[in-house]
C-alpha cells in the first residue's frame, strides 16, 4: 500500500487493555497502565481508553469507570474513556450516573464509547443479572443514555444526578455494519475494533460516512461523519525483537482463545497455529503494525489512508512490558 497519509496529521490515541501478564498479579497489571497513563498525559496522545471486559483473567478492565476515575486522578491532560462499556450490561442510568461523575471530577476530559457486545460469555452474562435480549434495546438505550446525559426530560421524570447536562461525548464501538448504521443513523462518532476484528472495517466504514445524518441535534450529534480505527503496535528499535513479540502475542491469542482450558507449551501453541487456528488468528491481527519505529509509523499511515479513518487508536500488543511502554513511548506523538 502506497503511503499518501501524512501521519503527523492524524490524531493517535491509546488502547489500554489492561493486560494481566504471565506471572504478573492484577495489581501489577494496573500499575503498568497507570505508569501508561502519567507518560502518555505527558505527550500528544488524544486520548486514553479501557474496554469492558468479565471473566477473563488475562485482562483487568471489567469496571472501566474505576480505571478512569483512578487515572483522571493522576492526569492533567489527556482525555479519558470506555472503549467501551458494554450497555447491554448495564441500566442506561446508571452508565450516565457513572459517567456523569466522571465528567465532573474531570470537566472536558471524559468519553464514553459504547458497544452492543456483552463483554464475555452467556454464564458472565447471567451472573450480571442481564437477558441476552438486552442486546436488541441497544439503539433505544443509546438513546435513553443520550437524554440522561443531556438532562432531557424522560417520561419517567427520572432524572441522572450526577449526569444530566454533562452532554458526555458518545462514540458507537463496532466490528461489524449494525454498528456502522446506528452511528450514521444518530450522528455520531464511530470507532471500529480492527485491532482484533478487521474482516468488515472497510465496508463498515463505506457505509457509515455514505449513511451518516449530519446535526441530529436532539442527540447530541456531529456535523460530519468521524471515524477512529484501531490498530495493534510492537515497535522498538530492534525489528527483529518487534518480531519476535508479535510471534509471542500471536501465541498467546492461540492460547486464549482456542485452548483457554488447557495449558500449552509455547512449541504446542506453534503446532496449533500451524493449521487453521494460525489462520484465524492471523486474520485478527492483521492490522497490526510491528518493526522499528518508522517502520510502524510508516505502517500505520498506510492503515489510516486505506480505512479512511480521521483518528487512530493504537492497541500496544507486546507481551513485554519493556517493549509494551516502549511502543507508547516511541511512538508519541509530540505534545
Amino acid at each position: 500500500m502506497n503511503q499518501t497519509v501524512n501521519l503527523s496529521n492524524v490524531p493517535l490515541s491509546l488502547l489500554d487493555l489492561a493486560q494481566v501478564g504471565a506471572g504478573e498479579t492484577v495489581r501489577e497489571s494496573l500499575r503498568h497502565s497507570l505508569e501508561l497513563a502519567e507518560f502518555a498525559d505527558t505527550t500528544g496522545y488524544r486520548r486514553l481508553w479501557y474496554a469492558e471486559h468479565h471473566n477473563m483473567s488475562a485482562i483487568a478492565s471489567a469496571a472501566p469507570a474505576v480505571l478512569i476515575a483512578r487515572m483522571g486522578a493522576a492526569t492533567s491532560r489527556i482525555r479519558l474513556g470506555a472503549g467501551g462499556v458494554m450497555l447491554p450490561n448495564h441500566s442506561p442510568l446508571a452508565i450516565a450516573e457513572q459517567f456523569g461523575t466522571l465528567a465532573e471530577l474531570y470537566p472536558d476530559r471524559i468519553d464514553l464509547g459504547l458497544g452492543r457486545a456483552p463483554g464475555g460469555d452467556q454464564a458472565t452474562f447471567a451472573a450480571l443479572r442481564r437477558s441476552p435480549a438486552a442486546s436488541e434495546q441497544f439503539p433505544a438505550d443509546v438513546v435513553e443514555l443520550q437524554k440522561y446525559l443531556r438532562g432531557t426530560p424522560q417520561q419517567s421524570g427520572v432524572v441522572a444526578t450526577p449526569g444530566a447536562g454533562t452532554d458526555v461525548p458518545l462514540y458507537i464501538l463496532g466490528s461489524s455494519l449494525f454498528g456502522a448504521q446506528l452511528a450514521a443513523y444518530l450522528g455520531l462518532p464511530y470507532a471500529f475494533a480492527s485491532h482484533f476484528a478487521p474482516a468488515a472495517l472497510e465496508q463498515a466504514v463505506a457505509l457509515y460516512r455514505s449513511e451518516f445524518r449530519p446535526l441530529q441535534a436532539e442527540f447530541g450529534g456531529l456535523a460530519e461523519p468521524y471515524v477512529i480505527a484501531a490498530a495493534g503496535v510492537i515497535a522498538d528499535d530492534d525489528a527483529d525483537l518487534a518480531r519476535a513479540q508479535f510471534d509471542a502475542t500471536r501465541r498467546h491469542r492461540a492460547k486464549f482463545l482456542f485452548a483457554r482450558d488447557t495449558s500449552l507449551s509455547d512449541e504446542q501453541a506453534d503446532a496449533l497455529l500451524a493449521g487453521p487456528v494460525g489462520r484465524q488468528v492471523d486474520d485478527m491481527l492483521h492490522h497490526t503494525a510491528v518493526g522499528t519505529p518508522e517502520q510502524v509509523r510508516d505502517t500505520l499511515a498506510g492503515f489510516a489512508e486505506y480505512a479512511r479513518a480521521d483518528e487512530l487508536m493504537l492497541a500496544p500488543m507486546a507481551p513485554d512490558r519493556a517493549v509494551w511502554l516502549g511502543t507508547v513511548r516511541a511512538l508519541a506523538p509530540t505534545a
